[in-house]
């Protein structure tokens, strides 16, 4: 189905005009010539894209552009302005209203057409997603459409031209994936169109395929030396057709160039600088001939406003003009970034070497005399956006160039980064291994001397206690005492070395079940406490039920410690939501500690309470981390000092 364009127009002339030229141009119009009809339109017809003029018998044209885009249903629809309000003051108002385009009248018909293409191509490539779009030139209407249609069966997006120039023009707008031509074409043949195609660099890449129903054996050498991929009768079936612009597709690069490069044949806009009213008036209507829209400026003020609103494709500038002259004009458009790049030419009446050279200097394009003949300006306006569309190809060279390089650089890093960090990681499980062994020896080791300093000392307190005099049953005892510690922390330690040495099996636990336990175990050894419990009922998770004992034994057991001292202990185990998945987490409301050293509660052996405070070892948050850091996943604790505590961990997703 075509798209439709809505023309809003006092005029019956520019209506008239505007559908003739839309409508030939493949779009269905449908204009109106006041505010009220164009709103009764919207309001209960689908448009794909709207030409208004800002100066109706009804009201302000802006009005309208501010419902189409407060409107869901209409806020994306192209809208292109065409007004005889041609300031730049005008321009810039409408533009900042929301319109994606702006055209002064007089105007040319077949830009505002290929502008309107333009702004559709991006909107149908997001509908159709990755389907490839292939255009069809062809005079026969029953040939276009048939073939159309086959195509669209097949997964195509097809666009259809009925001539040449039609054909060329949409190519341009739409930046097909391919091009199937008829040879024989009313205006320009089937194989000029080729070579136009193949002398556009920002087309060149486009696979054509030639049709033809002439039996002329000479026929495909004249096709394949015009520059086409490919050559068909038009007599085979559609079938044969498909296949061959597949396989086409398959062998070509299709599209070369990039979607910034703009084609010779999409339309231009120039923006004219110039404090002579009847030199710009003449300069804008030559160049309108040549299908370009002109944009009207009177001095360099103007031009810059314009600039920070409206992109255009060249530049014409007076070089003497009153308050901001040509030159620094030209300063300020080449010293932005956004800007800078568009093709400029310098145009003055003063015949004198010294201005051309300023004019260069200022960084100026190219340099012209003024003149009531306009022909060689074209040809200089043609030159500039033929260089400026080469430079473009280059640049996208360029950078497709480097992005791959930079890829395959990337590549080999990561690579060689994963091999090394595969050796970073066996020689780190190594030393594990040997660390861990070694604590494991060491610590079974200590073990048989301790006991036997244990014992005897014992055994002094025992057998000699008449001998010894208060203090030195004080001492023996401090002794005996200092054994006993050190035991608890040679089991602690040997605990901590068979987590990290220990297979590790998951399963789907009940975590609620396992913290129920322990709270029930902890109830049992001091039943004289009180202490509120609270544990939610049905976490389960993947996991090592052993572990998670473990786990839940050192957490309740620290809560249970350390709110010991507070009236009303409450000890809660629950989980919730977070961005590294389910959060479990126990809290108390003990005795708390200070987060500036919240750092040190998972090292070996640090503790942030003295033992005569609270009694511990300071093993239990170590051995927590290392079955959490295993099951994949993360520990952290919040706190102040006399508010409580809450442990959280996470156990991987």
């Amino acid at each position: 189905m075509s798209d439709s364009v809505l023309i809003v127009d006092d005029s019956l002339t520019v209506r008239m005009d505007l559908a003739d030229a839309f409508e030939s141009a493949g779009f269905r119009p449908i204009a109106c010539e006041t505010l009220a009809k164009a709103r009764e339109v919207l309001a209960g017809t689908p448009v794909d894209v709207v030409v208004l003029d800002m100066l109706l018998p009804d009201g302000d044209g802006a009005d309208l552009l501010k419902e189409i885009r407060a409107t869901p249903a209409t806020s994306t629809v192209p809208v292109l302005i065409l007004s005889t309000e041609a300031e730049v003051k005008d321009r810039i108002r409408g533009l900042q209203t929301g319109a994606d385009e702006y055209v002064g009248k007089p105007y040319e018909a077949a830009y505002l057409v290929a502008r309107a293409r333009q702004f559709l191509r991006a909107r149908h490539a997001q509908a159709n997603g990755n389907r490839p779009a292939i255009l069809i030139i062809d005079d026969s209407v029953t040939f276009r459409e048939s073939l159309g249609q086959s195509l669209e069966d097949a997964g195509y997006t097809a666009l259809r031209a009925a001539s040449g120039e039609q054909g060329l023009q949409l190519a341009a707008a739409h930046r097909v994936d391919a091009i199937i031509v008829d040879g024989e074409l009313p205006g320009i043949d089937g194989a000029t169109v080729i070579r136009h195609i193949r002398l556009d660099a920002a087309l060149r890449g486009i696979p054509c395929l030639l049709l033809t129903a002439s039996q002329d054996r000479g026929a495909e050498l004249r096709a394949l030396d015009a520059g086409a991929d490919a050559f068909l009768h038009k007599d085979e079936d559609a079938d044969l057709i498909l296949a061959k612009l597949a396989a086409t597709l398959r062998g070509t690069a299709a599209t070369a160039a990039n979607d910034r490069t703009p084609s010779l044949l999409a339309p231009r806009k120039i923006l004219a600088v110039d404090d002579s009213p009847t030199y710009l008036q003449e300069l804008g209507a030559a160049l309108r001939e040549e299908g370009y829209d002109v944009v009207l400026a009177r001095s360099g003020e103007e031009a810059l406003e314009l600039l920070a609103v409206q992109p255009v494709d060249c530049i014409l500038l007076d070089l003497l003009m009153p308050g901001l002259d040509g030159q620094e004009t030209c300063r300020r458009i080449k010293a932005a970034p956004v800007v800078r790049d568009i093709p400029l030419i310098m145009l003055t009446a003063v015949e004198d070497r010294t201005a051309m050279l300023d004019g260069l200097s200022a960084g100026a394009d190219d340099y012209i005399s003024k003149s009531g003949e306009f022909t060689v300006l074209k040809a200089r306006v043609r030159a500039q956006l033929r260089r400026k569309q080469s430079e473009d190809e280059n640049r996208s060279i360029r950078e497709q160039l480097l992005r791959k390089e930079l890829e395959a650089t990337e590549a080999r890093a990561a690579q060689l980064q994963a091999q090394a960090r595969a050796v970073l990681m066996d020689e780190l499980e190594r030393k594990n291994q040997e660390l861990e062994a070694f604590g494991y020896s060491v610590s079974h080791d200590l073990r048989t001397p301790l006991r036997a300093i244990a014992g005897f000392s014992q055994m002094l307190l025992e057998d000699y206690a008449g001998q010894l005099d208060d203090r030195g049953q004080e001492y023996l005892g401090r002794v005996r005492d200092s054994a006993h510690r050190m035991g608890e922390l040679i089991s602690d330690l040997l605990k901590l070395s068979r987590i990290g040495r220990a297979e590790m099996v998951k399963q789907t636990v009940d975590i609620s079940n396992i913290a129920r336990r322990v709270a029930t175990d902890l109830q049992q050894r001091e039943p004289e406490r009180s202490v509120e419990l609270q544990i939610e009922d049905g976490l389960t998770d993947a996991a090592d039920g052993r572990l998670m004992t473990i786990v839940l034994e050192n957490l309740l057991g620290n809560a249970w410690k350390f709110s010991a001292k507070v009236p009303h202990p409450c000890i809660a185990f629950g989980a919730h939501d977070s961005a590294q998945g389910r959060a479990y987490f126990v809290r108390d409301n003990g005795a708390g500690f200070d987060m500036t050293y919240a750092e040190k509660l998972f090292r070996p052996f640090q503790r942030l309470h003295s033992e005569a405070e609270f009694p511990g070892t300071g093993i239990g948050l170590a051995t927590v981390q290392r079955i959490i850091d295993r099951h994949g996943g993360r520990v952290w604790a919040e706190s102040g000092a006399g508010e409580g505590a809450t442990f959280f961990f996470t156990l991987g997703r």
